[in-house]
């Protein structure tokens, strides 16, 4: 980065995982409802901001630029640029990264960055025969040829296209995200206990992190026109055990497979944002600071293996800043399946990957269980994908500052065959560290 750029504050809303119908919030909806309170504690005035990102992998019919009609809907002005990012999995993450850059370079000094996604509103489409049948219906003008066209209507045109699988299905190589993670569980020997004992540990994690109240500073409650509260992650499962774990069948390959409902991610809703700041920002408004974005890396790879973007983009980032995997205090590596993340882990740790994929002279190393996700993951909490990328940067600052850290990692696989990975930094005041 040209010149620092800060994180000064930020919020989330809680993950609300998809139970077979829309959820009560649109993605717009859970973007504001996660602002205003974030905005309303600031000492400057949120039209003070200079633009709005905002990360959606997939907003509804009535969201285009959802980030516009965010800070809209904020009451930010009409003066207010906004617009709107997409990188799958990855769009929360580059909504922060290309605020950052936009204030490193002096284009802005104050903005607000975040990602959010409903996916649980999903769209249930039409399939290619029944939108062709409907175009040919609009042209029949007279009752015969409504009749003809009637005559021509077959059981095969109601079947429906599912929103969802589609989006999470790869068109280039015709692979659902879950078959991706059973690719690496098969390359890197991972089993099915391994993939359960870390989905279990995932939602122990999540639950001590609640009960200890922990999550509470970074959490908005949200309240629908019905009068019902949401006020924590209410996907997390702390009684379920590693023997109904083992019970649940795979879900992508029925016969060998790993991947099951209970040691993936989970369908959620939710949004996150960070306010970002210069220097001059920070100490005009008497700013507090939670940490310093240092840098961030995208990577590209086999997305038949998408699930090890990760590794690409944390190796390219270290690489980039001379640092040492042991250098790093605190890593947040995002959920999307374990036996992805577990792959991740043997990947860093394994000489040969290291040497024939990464052109590095010997292995990463391997991090310490005890410095990864340490208040649990997107197994037990949820990955709504356009939200991801900000809430574990978001959640790792606030990590870091708990627990005396100074720098962190927080990086995801992303959808396509790509990786994100962002390095932080603890910061106490402007100019120390």
């Amino acid at each position: 980065m040209e010149k620092p750029v800060y994180v000064i504050d930020g919020s989330r809303t809680p993950c609300l995982k998809a139970r077979g119908q829309p959820g009560p919030f649109a993605a717009a909806d859970l973007a504001v409802r996660a602002a205003q309170p974030l905005l309303a504690r600031q000492p400057f005035e949120p039209k003070d901001l200079d633009q709005v990102i905002l990360g959606c992998a997939a907003p509804g019919p009535d969201e285009a630029n959802i980030a516009r009609i965010v800070a809209l809907r904020l009451g930010l002005g009409k003066a207010m640029p906004a617009y709107t990012v997409q990188r799958n999995c990855g769009s929360g993450m580059q909504a922060i990264d290309s605020a950052a850059r936009a204030i490193a370079c002096g284009q802005s000094s104050l903005v607000l960055a975040g990602g959010a996604e409903a996916m649980s509103h999903a769209p249930v489409l039409y399939n290619p025969a029944m939108v062709a049948w409907l175009g040919q219906w609009q042209k029949a003008r007279t009752l015969p040829a409504k009749l003809r066209q009637l005559a021509r209507l077959r059981p095969a045109h109601f079947v429906p296209v599912i929103g969802l699988i589609r989006g999470l299905t790869d068109p280039t190589v015709g692979l659902i995200m879950g078959r991706t993670a059973e690719i690496l569980a098969y390359r890197f020997n991972i089993s099915r206990e391994e993939a359960d004992s870390f989905a279990w540990q995932s939602h122990q994690r999540l639950a001590k992190a609640q009960a200890e109240g922990r999550l509470a500073d970074e959490i908005e409650v949200l309240y629908d026109g019905e009068g019902n509260d949401y006020d924590h992650d209410d996907g997390v499962r702390p009684e379920t055990t590693l023997e109904q774990l083992a019970q649940l069948p795979p879900i992508f390959d029925r016969e060998f497979g790993l991947v099951t409902a209970g040691n993936s991610s989970q369908v959620t809703d939710g949004a996150a944002w960070v306010i970002l700041a210069g220097e001059e920002a920070v100490k005009r408004y008497g700013l507090k600071v939670m940490g310093r974005i240092l840098d961030c890396t995208f990577a590209g790879l086999d997305p038949a293996q998408m699930g090890l973007g990760p590794v690409y983009a944390s190796a390219a980032l270290l690489r980039r800043n001379r640092l040492k995997l042991e250098d790093i205090d605190f890593w947040e590596i995002n959920e999307a399946f374990a036996a992805q993340v577990l792959a991740c882990l043997k990947a860093f740790a394994s000489e040969r990957f290291c040497r024939e994929e990464l052109k590095l002279d010997g292995a990463l190393g391997e991090i310490d269980p005890n410095r990864l996700n340490v208040d649990g993951g997107a197994i037990a909490l949820g990955h709504p994908v356009g939200m991801s990328g900000t809430r574990i940067v978001l959640h790792l600052l606030r990590v870091l500052a708990e627990r005396r850290g100074r720098l962190g990692v927080a990086t995801l696989c992303i959808g396509g065959g790509q990786g994100g990975a962002m390095l932080v930094e603890r910061v106490e005041e402007v100019g120390r560290g």
